[in-house]
């Protein structure tokens, strides 16, 4: 393979994913076929395929690659590295790549909120997060008491967070601090679930806290604030 291939390989795979996302929001989703995506990307069908398995695939096309590096953090973390500081690492920096992507990442989350298809491929997308993410934590603290609860609870913490810092900031067309909400939340998150259940006997004081489904993060988090203070 020459040095030039991957650069070319990555060239196509964005022209489909541009030309996909160009007449999808032209024409709708079901009405464009991926013979006419690929005739605007400038290949062929079975060019197409070779990148994409299928039409829906093609608005998502770093996922993989997305999912392999978060797999990498949780690799080459260090032992003594708190699991939840390196989960919420791994997840800044999926979000991260959301970010270099520019007007593509706000032009798919359009797309997923205007065709159903679309968005059950993102949500789908979004639980393969969670799921890599539970799992590094059940691997760190499975068998202690309470372990895999404390890790199911902490990885859908940190999944939401992100979820909804990017989902704001796509809402707002690219615009807002995302990065610095995002630290923050996840911040709060290693604060006031940092140590596992198990471990919560160790500690002076423990705060639980209830919240309302669908309350903003801000509310969340200063109601956490409030609590901590006390």
């Amino acid at each position: 393979m020459t040095s030039g291939a991957p650069d070319r390989r990555k060239r196509v795979r964005d022209a489909l994913t541009a030309a996909a996302i160009d007449l999808f929001l032209t024409k709708g989703y079901e009405e464009t076929t991926v013979d006419e995506i690929a005739a605007a990307a400038g290949v062929g069908r079975r060019t197409f395929f070779r990148y994409f398995p299928s039409k829906e695939d093609v608005i998502f096309p770093d996922h993989e690659a997305r999912l392999l590096r978060v797999a990498e953090v949780f690799a080459s973390a260090p032992h003594d590295e708190p699991p939840l500081a390196v989960a919420c690492r791994a997840v800044h920096g999926v979000l991260e790549a959301y970010l270099a992507e520019g007007v593509i990442a706000v032009r798919r989350y359009r797309l997923t909120r205007d065709f159903p298809q679309l968005r059950s491929r993102e949500i789908a997308s979004a639980h393969s997060y969670h799921i890599a993410v539970t799992r590094y934590l059940v691997d760190r603290v499975g068998d202690e008491p309470d372990g895999a609860l404390w890790a199911e609870v902490a990885g859908s913490a940190v999944v939401a967070a992100h979820n909804h810092v990017l989902r704001q900031y796509l809402k707002a067309g690219g615009t807002g601090d995302v990065l610095g909400k995002a630290d923050r939340a996840f911040r709060y998150i290693r604060e006031t679930l940092g140590v596992t259940a198990a471990r919560a006997d160790d500690v002076d004081d423990v705060v639980v806290a209830v919240m309302r489904r669908g309350m903003p993060l801000a509310n969340v988090m200063s109601r956490i604030e409030d609590a901590l203070e006390r």
